[in-house]
Formats: C-alpha cells, structure tokens, sequence
C-alpha cells in the first residue's frame, strides 16, 4: 500500500480525497510493497530458495493469504514448521517480523501497549526538582508516545513501516480467551484505541500468520476471519527432502537414516512424537559426533535429543531402537 492510502475501520479503504476504493482497488493497494508473486508456482519457488519444502496446498494457501490480505491460521503438531513460515515469508518479502508469543495469562495490555511507569515517575521527579512543573504540560508529556511502550500487536499496525510487516501471533491455543475477543476486532479493522492519544491505523495492512498445537479449541469467530491449513508430519520423501536442504553437510546415507529412523519413531505409541525440528536437531547431533550411520551406541546416546521425556526414551531404547535401527539400515541397502 502506498503513503497515500490509509485502511479506515470496518474494512473500508479511501483515497486521500475520500474516494472509496473498490474490492479490486482494495487488492492492488494492499499488496505487500515488496516482492510479489503472479502464480503459486513462484511463490513454491521462492519458498525453496530459503530452503522451506511445502506441500502444494501449503503454498497454495500462503500464496491466497499474500493475495486475499486474509489472516492464515496454521494447526498441526510441535515442530513441523509453523513458526518458520512466518520467517521465511519475512524473509522473501523483505519486511519485519514481528511475534507474538502467547502464553496463558497473556492479556490485553502486554500484546498491545504499556506506559513506561518508571521513566514517567522519573520525569515527574525531574519536574519537582527543577521547579518546572505546567500541571497541563506534564500530562501532555507523560502520556506522549515518548513513554508509550508499543507491544507487538500495536507494533504491527504502526505507521513507521514502508511495507506489510508479517505478524506472527505464536500457539494462540496457550493464550486466554478474552485476548482471541481482541483479535476479533483487531483482526477486522486493523486499528488500536489508546486513550490518551486516540485510534491508531494500519497504513500498512499485515500479513498475520496464527499458529496453533491444538491443544484447545480455537473460537469458531476467529477462525472464520481465517484462512486454514493443517500441517502434518512429513511423509519420508519429503522429510529427506528437507534434511538434505536444511543439512546439506550431511550425507545421503546418514540422512536417510535419520529419516527411516523417526518415521519409524512416529508409528510408537509415544507421549510426544518428534517433529521435523527434532529432526535437524538429531542430524546436527550425530554429525557433531563424527557418526556417518546409525548404531545402536549412537541412538542410546542422542535418543534425549528427539525425544523430550523419560517414558519415551525408556519405552524406545533397547528392543525398539533396534528394530528402528534395523529399518534404517534396510532403507540404505535397497
């Protein structure tokens, strides 16, 4: 979008004359001010060229957000590349990242702004120091954008930004259900009331990515302003695929391993089973140790590096790891 638009509440858009903007203008104004993409097979492209391997429907639905100007709310297991989407898509389109990391008891006023307290206190004592003190004055200053702390939700939509920053609103399923209500708004109408200084607009629309592990629900209301993709475990092609991109030191033999390996991993019934991040981590692991295949010695040593609890790591080592061991030696063989 350029300086010259502004996004006006409710979804409506206006020249700087007031001249309202149809759905098609509406389109073109907010299109990220960096690169664009015409077809989803340069988009998949240029997902690739910053090593990220997606599915069909994955690039399909990144390239819709990009060109519907419409939130994606992106569901799946810990660790198969959510969060990086958003990385990689600040990365191709050479804007700011800006994340929120939801937690529970994350309220309203942490993910949008907060008045720095102690800098206000100090300048009023400064005040009283000097004897300086315009009753009118102080006020003015104290609640001026000096000592406004702007949190990421408010950051998203400042006026500062050349271009669409991508907004990464991280496991909103861990954070309260009164801030989801927030988003509600926020989501439809791309502005923050402060106030003492009034309603901030986006100039700049963001591209806002949620991610969510599912571990509860997500609102019905939030979800229709979305646009929606699962993201699963990867099949073995594309994990190899992605090992090989991501971990390119390592050799065919090994990564291929590592990958009969945990997709193995994935059919035990485990308490968590490991993402593709766990994956990398692994790779990175066994190569730090010089390990060029998989052993028995080298799974017992780094089985704390794919799987995050004691009952995992007891219910796999010994029997089990060997017969996964076993599949991955037969995946090279063939």
């Amino acid at each position: 979008m350029q300086g010259t638009h502004r996004y006006a509440p409710h979804g409506l858009s206006f020249h700087e004359d007031g001249e309202i903007l149809t759905a098609t203008q509406i389109a073109s104004v907010t299109q990220p001010a960096g690169r664009t993409f015409e077809t989803v097979d340069e988009l998949e492209a240029a997902l690739q060229e910053q090593r990220y391997i997606a599915d069909r429907g994955l690039a399909t639905t990144l390239f819709l957000t990009l060109r519907m100007r419409k939130p994606l709310l992106l569901e799946g297991e810990a660790g198969v590349g959510k969060t990086e989407i958003a990385k990689v898509l600040s990365a191709i389109l050479n804007t700011p990242l800006i994340r929120l990391q939801c937690y529970e008891g994350l309220d309203a006023s942490s993910a949008i702004y907060e008045w720095d307290y102690p800098r206000q206190m100090l300048y009023l004592r400064t005040l009283e120091a000097t004897g300086g003190i315009d009753p009118e004055k102080a006020r003015r200053d104290l609640f001026s954008e000096e000592f406004l702390l702007k949190r990421p939700l408010l950051q998203a939509i400042d006026a500062s930004h050349e271009q669409s920053p991508v907004l990464l609103i991280d496991e909103i399923d861990r954070a309260d259900q009164e801030l989801e209500a927030f988003l509600l708004e926020l989501l439809s109408d791309f502005q923050v009331t402060v106030p003492e200084l009034g309603t901030i607009r986006a100039e700049h629309v963001p591209i806002v990515i949620l991610t969510s592990n599912r571990t509860r629900e997500i609102h019905d209301a939030l979800k229709r302003r979305c646009l929606y993709y699962w993201i699963d475990f990867p099949t073995f092609q594309k994990e190899l695929r992605i090992l090989m991109a991501k971990v390119p030191e390592a050799s065919q033999k090994l990564a291929t391993q590592i990958c009969a390996f945990t997709q193995g991993l994935r059919e035990v019934d485990l308490f968590k089973s490991p993402g593709m991040a766990e994956t990398l981590d692994w790779a990175h692991a066994l190569l730090s140790l010089g390990t060029t295949e998989l052993t028995r010695e080298a799974v017992d040593d780094t089985l704390g590096v794919i799987l995050k609890y004691q009952e995992d790591v007891d219910r796999v080592r010994g029997e089990v790891a060997e017969a996964l061991i076993a599949r991955a030696t037969r995946a090279t063989a063939d």
